[in-house]
Order: C-alpha cells, then sequence, then structure tokens
C-alpha cells in the first residue's frame, strides 16, 4: 500500500528530511514551504491533518522543499520575511531581517521619543529598520539609504505594500545621497560587522546572503568607524547614534564612539543575551 500524502504525513517526511540536512528549524521550514506551495495560510495545516494532497499539490513543494534541503534561506525561496509584525518582500540581494534587530528598532524608538527631527536609516537593505520606525512614528520623516539601487527599490516597494508614507529610500554609499548640513535627530545602523575570514560566512543562511553587506575590513569595524565620523556632520545637537553589531564587538565599538567625542556610551544585549547595540549621543561643541 503506498504511503499516505495527507497534510500531516507530508509535513513529517520533509521535516526529518530537512532535520537530516542540518535546518535549526526543520518544522517550521516544512509548514512555511506547504503553505507557500499550497497557497494556504497556517491555520489550513492544523484544520486539515488528514487532507490527502495530489500530485500537482505535492510538485511544487518538492521543488521548493529540494531548495531549502541545499541550504537556500526558507525567506529567498518564499520571497518574504516577517519583522515587526511587518511581511517584507526579501531578495538575494539584501539580508534576511533577523528578530534581533527588533532589538535595536526599540532603542531607536526610545530615542526619537525624546526628541523632534528625522530619522536615519543607513544600508536600509529591505527597509525593515526604517519601516519598522516610521508605523510607530507616523509624525516623523524617516529615510533610508542603500548602496545598492535592487535594495532602494525593494525597499521602496515594501513601503508601497505597507502604506507606510512617511519613509523615504534612497541609493549611495552611506551619507553621500544627502545635501550637506542635513540634520538628523536619530541615525541608526546595522552596517557589515563580519570579519573577512569569520568561519559563519560558510555556515547556514549566510551562505546565501550578499557579502556586501555582511563583511568589513579592520576586524568587521571599518564601516561602524567610518558612519560613526561622518555621523557628528547630520546629527543635531544631542542627536543619537545607534548601531547593530557582532557579540563580541561591544568593547571595540564603544571605544570607537568614545574616540570620536560621542557621551552616553552604553552597549545593549540582544534576545539572546549577546552584546548586540551600541549607541551613543552627540553633542555639538
Amino acid at each position: 500500500m503506498a504511503a499516505s500524502n495527507s497534510v500531516e504525513n507530508t509535513l513529517k517526511r520533509a521535516t526529518l528530511q530537512l532535520q537530516e540536512s542540518g535546518s535549526d528549524s526543520p518544522s517550521l521550514d516544512a509548514a512555511v514551504l506547504l503553505c507557500h506551495a499550497l497557497n494556504k495560510p497556517r491555520s489550513f495545516l492544523l484544520t486539515w491533518p488528514e487532507k490527502e494532497l495530489s500530485e500537482q499539490e505535492l510538485a511544487p513543494f518538492e521543488s521548493l522543499l529540494a531548495r531549502r534541503l541545499t541550504g537556500e534561506p526558507v525567506a529567498y525561496i518564499v520571497g518574504e520575511r516577517e519583522f515587526w509584525s511587518m511581511p517584507l518582500e526579501v531578495s538575494p540581494t539584501t539580508l534576511i531581517p533577523r528578530p534581533d534587530t527588533e532589538r535595536l528598532v526599540e532603542l531607536a524608538l526610545d530615542k526619537a521619543l525624546t526628541s523632534d527631527g528625522d530619522i536615519l536609516d543607513l544600508g536600509t537593505g529591505t527597509g525593515a529598520i526604517a519601516l519598522a520606525l516610521a508605523s510607530e512614528l507616523p509624525a516623523r520623516k524617516v529615510f533610508g539609504i542603500d548602496l545598492m539601487p535592487d535594495a532602494q527599490q525593494l525597499a521602496t516597494r515594501n513601503a508601497q505594500r505597507l502604506g507606510i508614507k512617511n519613509v523615504s529610500f534612497l541609493a549611495g554609499s552611506w551619507f553621500e545621497p544627502l545635501k550637506a548640513g542635513t540634520q538628523f535627530a536619530v541615525i541608526v545602523s546595522n552596517p557589515p560587522y563580519i570579519e573577512e575570514n569569520d568561519p559563519h560566512l560558510t555556515q547556514g543562511d549566510v551562505r546565501f546572503e550578499p557579502l556586501s553587506a555582511l563583511v568589513a575590513a579592520d576586524n568587521g569595524l571599518a564601516d561602524i568607524r567610518h558612519i560613526a565620523d561622518i555621523a557628528r556632520g547630520f546629527l543635531q545637537d544631542g542627536g543619537w547614534l545607534l548601531f547593530e553589531h557582532g557579540y563580541d564587538q561591544g568593547v571595540a565599538v564603544r571605544s570607537i564612539f568614545h574616540d570620536f567625542g560621542y557621551q552616553e556610551v552604553e552597549t545593549f544585549q540582544d534576545y539572546g543575551h549577546n552584546d548586540r547595540v551600541t549607541l551613543g549621543r552627540y553633542t555639538k561643541q
């Protein structure tokens, strides 16, 4: 007798394959891929576990599963990832938004609420950080900049899909698209901060993400140092600069802030209790 192709059995088989391939979330991966292949919500899998799937329904799922088994990130396969409760379009030209980055959003919101002025997100990628901030602060102007025109266009599409009107995205290298004298209350960035020889670059989802968005020279600190330096000319008096960085870079990033004259410098941990965000305030002399 042929094995059942019920929703439940299909998920079990896929979960086992994904587990063996090294996925760290095999059951979730299987469910997301099956929902995408069937164009059904997650509730469908829970409501109809005994439903038999036809060959026509299984074929696209098997194709998606094969891609995941090679290690391709689920977000790239389905073209979407949720961040700050917002469904964002993603593509291989941008980093995949991660939950730990929501800590950066929380801290930026905290600083933005204590001051007036525009907000800037450098290296915006999908627009995740800028869109989260703009959604929470509808009366404020938020700007996002990315080096890659494809990323700028992707972020703009995400803003349009979500109906967020108070955000604008520009293409260029860090501050270059801005007019001299432009001032911000808060500047936030999740820049490249991984060392060029870091072994994690050959593991997991990172293998498929753009190296230009991950790797920086000077032990991963070159872009952080550059931004911290130039940001002083774009921060209004008493404005805040916030970085996401590597779990072992807190001391080095605080040192960079101090070198450039920032005050109230502090490092905060992510949800996994790793150093993840460092911030500082710049007061003009």
